[in-house]
């Protein structure tokens, strides 16, 4: 069995699904379920960024300057 997994945006009470070519079945099965947005971060690293984000706040002298950095990290090769 070969299972198509989508999430569709439900507008005025309804939704369009789009097959892929090749689909030949002529009778399918609908199961409907409520879908909030998922991410894949794990929450350890957003509390990470989220402690970053409030150290920078904080002191925003902890920002590096990209070009400052690359430049740097070639003065030290």
């Amino acid at each position: 069995m070969n299972a198509i997994r989508q999430f569709i945006e439900v507008k005025n009470n309804s939704f369009q699904v789009v097959l892929p070519e090749g689909f030949t079945a002529s009778r399918v099965e609908v199961i409907i379920l409520p879908s909030e947005i998922e991410d894949d971060i794990p929450q350890w690293q957003k509390d990470i960024v989220l402690e970053r984000v409030a150290a920078i706040k904080q002191n925003p002298e902890l920002l590096i300057d990209e070009e400052q950095f690359w430049k740097d990290i070639e003065d030290a090769s």
